[in-house]
């Protein structure tokens, strides 16, 4: 069975390069517009792990992170920011929420793969 990877980003290009890039790799790909999109499909959807963006409307990552990690179910899911944010503060926040890892864009597909397979193990 192939593993299902939530993709969160308010950019469209962007979600399409996610999908395009993972569904390429044999994994099973949800696409969702922002944080609270995200919410929605984690509760009608098994995914084995969350890519979000950070700066996004409506539920920011962070904001997704935090709400992931309080249901149980998902309590150790991984979760990578995939945003252009690269500052150490934000990183930490991240980490501090619960990230499990950072990409900054824009992303080279194959280090995108090389992170989900390493956290996907």
């Amino acid at each position: 069975m192939s593993k299902t990877i939530l993709s969160a980003d308010d950019s469209a290009s962007i979600r399409q390069m996610v999908s395009f890039t993972l569904k390429g790799a044999g994994y099973e790909v949800v696409e969702a517009t922002d944080g609270e999109d995200a919410l929605s499909k984690l509760n009608s959807t098994q995914v084995h792990m969350v890519i979000t963006d950070l700066n996004m409307p409506r539920l920011d990552g962070i904001g997704l992170i935090k709400k992931v990690r309080a249901n149980p179910r998902y309590k150790f899911i991984p979760i990578i920011m995939l945003t252009t944010e690269s500052q150490a503060e934000k990183k930490q926040e991240g980490k501090a929420a619960g990230a499990t890892g950072w990409i900054v864009k824009p992303f080279r597909p194959d280090q995108l793969i090389a992170v989900v397979k390493k956290v996907l193990r």
